[in-house]
């Protein structure tokens, strides 16, 4: 990429291709990576999910200790303290392959170099580094993230558990606890939460083997059964003062950059977690047999199983085209000999996209789990096929990491924080969508792709900016009362992200050449955009009902009209070349492996 781009920039404007990161840009260490975890998945860790799921003695351990050895767990670890000090593709890669296997390991996996270990590379001092990141890098110790609390899920600053000062000065005395904690029972080091004198949010990392320091049994869960999840308690636990983590009173800063690079995580194992559901649904509709033929060959199974492919290939778009973005932005920060602070703001600057790969993903990946099921009929119900598994699974991806409703909001929120800071021109967009409808009044829909396609794609931007910039107008700072506005503009917002990735991408490759892949990958987005104008419409539709009355309304009704006319296309005729191709490979079509 030549410049880098403003987080939610993208919902003002056109976005020129050759900024954007595909998985065509993958090097070939990229796919060497690509090759050694998908390997090892498959090879080491596929064989042994019935003993993960019983969570067996030691399994789950042993796998990311062997994990450890091919530097599939200290890849975001610096090399300094015994990591591969990896790009952000090369761990995304990393994270997408993990999911392959099911939710269990994944689960484990993630917390672990994530949200567990990332506290730590970011935000911790060069003796906190030196002292836990070598052991985390090998997974002799293992790494678990304690924020949620009974009375604190997604409003995590209403945390409970108070750290105090000892009078000697040597440590915070913890007392409080800390609920639904992953790898809780097998950490060795836990990144926690407290408010000192109860006032002051702050991070702290505490020994697991802390006096004090107690884990409840583990929870019974509807999925990821083979992993630990476990209530965490704290009763005097007395943490080294040399333990904080940051800065007294900037817990919130590690808490949400945390969360921002795990929401964007969390959508490249959806992917791996999508393209493992189209292997087993395609290869199973190619052998069952039904009314004297393999089910695949009915329309209506290729129908889901195209539209499985397509929401693969929009969420495997939009996630390495954040990865991409986080990847130059930090580059660029670190080259520059940044402070802390400096790379808190280069994680933030996408808290938008990274919401985004969360939500879009969690649900895409929600619906593929279910169609999944669904093509094995009643023996997807059964335990024996993995279908039920993903379907169990998948649904907790729509809780972690900030519930999807939380998200949600913060995706049009974000974007209106960084409006009245002037860091995206949201209002000058808003205040020249007049002159743009104008233009539009005279305006030919163009014939060919992918003219056609943006040409729809940059109304859905106006769109957007028409429904979002009368919300803002009408509510100003009350706005964040109006949850439901929220969600709905968030909505559109995801749509726009995903199909704009999805566009670009293939309009690359059809640059690189016309090929197999870039024309399946053009009817991809046909499909995807010609589905999404409908519901950008009623979107919009719900959004001006709920914030203009009289002639307001109706004038944004007109300019509604204008931006969602289009000719529609038959989409069945590519759904089914789009299934047929998956059939030749029984998988996603365009994964390089």
């Amino acid at each position: 990429m030549s410049e880098l781009i403003k987080g939610g920039a993208f919902l003002l404007g056109t976005v020129d291709e050759n900024t954007v990161f595909t998985p065509e840009d993958f090097d070939d260490l990229h796919l060497m990576i690509k090759k050694t975890s998908y390997d090892f998945m498959k090879n080491q860790v596929e064989p042994k999910i019935d003993e993960i799921e019983d969570k067996a003695e030691g399994v789950t351990i042993g796998l990311l200790r062997k994990a450890a050895e091919l530097g599939l767990i200290g890849s975001d670890i610096p090399e300094e303290f015994g990591g591969e000090e990896a790009d952000k593709i090369s761990t995304m890669l990393i994270t997408e392959n993990a999911s392959i296997c099911g939710g269990s390991f994944a689960t484990a996996f993630g917390a672990h170099t994530g949200i567990g270990t990332l506290p730590i590379v970011y935000f911790g001092t060069e003796e906190q580094k030196k002292k836990y990141l070598p052991g985390l890098a090998t997974a002799e110790k293992i790494a678990a993230y304690a924020l949620t609390e009974p009375e604190a899920g997604s409003d995590a600053l209403n945390c409970k558990t108070k750290a105090v000062l000892s009078d000697d000065g040597k440590y915070y005395i913890l007392n409080g606890a800390k609920q639904y904690i992953t790898n809780a029972a097998w950490a060795d080091v836990i990144v926690t939460y407290a408010k000192i004198d109860g006032e002051r949010f702050t991070s702290f990392i505490v020994d697991a083997d802390t006096e004090g320091v107690s884990i409840d049994p583990e929870e019974k869960k509807m999925g990821i059964k083979g992993s630990s999840t476990c209530s965490v308690i704290f009763e005097n636990a007395k943490v080294p003062v040399e333990n904080m983590l940051w800065e007294e009173g900037k817990g919130h800063q590690v808490a949400f950059n945390i969360l921002n690079i795990g929401r964007f995580k969390l959508g490249a194992g959806c992917v791996g977690g999508g393209k493992r559901v189209i292997e087993f649904a395609s290869e199973y509709a190619l052998q069952r047999v039904q009314f004297k033929q393999p089910i695949a060959q009915f329309n209506i199974i290729k129908n889901k199983i195209a539209n499985m492919a397509i929401l693969v290939y929009l969420m495997e778009s939009l996630v390495y085209r954040i990865g991409g973005m986080i990847e130059e932005k930090l580059a660029e920060v670190k080259a520059s000999g940044a402070a802390t602070s400096d790379i808190v703001q280069a994680i933030q600057e996408y808290a938008i996209e990274c919401s985004i790969s969360k939500v879009y993903c969690s649900e895409a990946m929600g619906y593929i789990a279910d169609e999944g099921l669904q093509i094995f009929g009643g023996y997807g119900y059964g335990q024996e096929y993995p279908a039920e598994r993903s379907y169990r699974d998948s649904r907790i991806n729509r809780i972690f990491e900030g519930t999807n409703e939380v998200n949600r909001m913060l995706i049009p929120g974000t974007l209106l924080r960084k409006a009245m800071k002037n860091e995206v021109p949201f209002m000058e967009a808003v205040m020249g969508l007049g002159a743009t409808l104008g233009k539009l009044k005279e305006a030919e829909i163009p014939a060919e792709s992918p003219a056609r396609e943006e040409f729809y794609l940059n109304n859905m931007k106006t769109l957007f900016l028409l429904a979002a910039g009368n919300a803002a107008q009408k509510f100003g700072q009350d706005l964040t009362n109006e949850q439901e506005i929220l969600c709905r503009l968030a909505d559109m917002a995801m749509e726009v992200f995903a199909a704009e990735s999805g566009l670009l991408r293939a309009k690359k490759m059809l640059v690189q050449g016309e090929s197999e892949n870039s024309i399946m990958a053009m009817k991809m987005t046909q499909c995807c955009i010609n589905d999404m104008i409908p519901k950008m419409e009623a979107w919009a539709r719900e959004v001006i009902a709920g914030t203009l009355e009289g002639e307001a309304a109706s004038k944004a009704y007109s300019g509604l009209r204008l931006l969602t006319r289009f000719e529609p296309i038959n989409t069945f005729i590519p759904k089914r070349e789009i299934a047929d191709e998956v059939y030749a490979y029984k998988k996603y079509f365009l994964d390089r492996n």
